[in-house]
């Protein structure tokens, strides 16, 4: 069992858990995620460690309210018990392997839409703990919406907050402004992160390939088993079958073929869907574990 020491929650349909894990916090870094059960009988949630603490032996998890899973972890309390969170599963980003001092010369901005901000924080928080100054765009649809500007101000080098109707900061998407700050405001980027819904990242991929900047996404958001298992996280990139929980979750963004794993999980969503992947996918439906038979 899995302690919950807080919950809350941050915004519409929108909640979190601080999870006592300590073997988890121990090993986790960016990028990483769990896989969570609320009970013995309880639906496999895949969820992005937004944060964690080492030396206090808890991890931070956010998620939203989709269906039923999710709807009654959000009435988890404090003092109650997920009954598995296990992890960390997927891969680091890739900067957390990279030289610190090539790191230093670089340039990043990130950008995350929506709950897009909880696995984009981690991130942050890391590069300020080794002494980079990262620029930071979170959008949401309205003000009502935002989730971890506080956390995210105390990390980010330059933090630029927008809203599609305009009630805080900047009046228009992440993609309006990305253009801005590099158009307008004459800045420079080397790797741009955006992680989000998936329609926003194929439009941030598209606007960063038009601007030359390299850019790196999360597929997490089309996870369902976690394990490489199920098949519902297979995508194309750069012309090869991927699959986000084994092969990623992150991607070259440029390359991920966004309008086919879009369509892929709108037919997942059903029977006679899945069925029908089945007989276009052949052998190669189930799961990036290869073992699935």
């Amino acid at each position: 069992m899995f302690k919950v020491l807080k919950a809350e929650k941050l915004a519409d349909r929108i909640f979190a858990a601080t999870v006592e894990a300590p073997r988890i916090a121990r090993a986790c870094s960016p990028g990483e995620f769990v896989i969570v059960r609320l009970d013995e009988t309880g639906e496999r949630i895949p969820l992005t460690i937004c944060d964690y603490d080492r030396e206090a032996g808890t991890i931070y998890l956010v998620w939203q309210t989709v269906g039923y899973s999710t709807t009654k972890m959000s009435w988890i309390k404090a003092g109650e018990s997920f009954a598995d969170v296990v992890g960390p599963l997927g891969n680091p980003s890739e900067f957390v392997k990279m030289d610190l001092e090539t790191l230093k010369k670089k340039k990043y901005l990130f950008v995350g839409g929506g709950l897009g901000a909880a696995p984009v924080y981690p991130q942050v928080k890391w590069m300020h703990e080794h002494g980079i100054d990262v620029d930071v765009i979170i959008g949401s649809k309205t003000k009502d919406l935002l989730i971890l500007t506080e956390e995210m101000e105390k990390v980010a080098g330059n933090l630029y907050i927008c809203t599609d109707d305009g009630s805080f900061g900047f009046h228009g998407m992440v993609t309006a402004v990305i253009n801005d700050l590099v158009k307008n405001q004459g800045k420079h980027y080397d790797v741009c992160v955006a992680i989000g819904p998936m329609i926003m990242m194929k439009f941030a991929c598209l606007t960063t390939k038009e601007l030359g900047i390299p850019t790196i996404v999360s597929l997490n958001p089309i996870m369902v088993d976690g394990t490489g298992m199920c098949g519902a996280c297979r995508v194309t990139v750069g012309g090869e079958v991927k699959f986000a929980c084994v092969d990623g979750p992150e991607f070259d963004g440029h390359a991920v073929n966004f309008d086919e794993a879009m369509k892929r999980q709108t037919l997942y969503k059903t029977e006679e869907g899945r069925a029908m992947l089945k007989l276009q996918e052949g052998d190669t439906h189930h799961g990036g574990c290869g073992q699935c038979g």
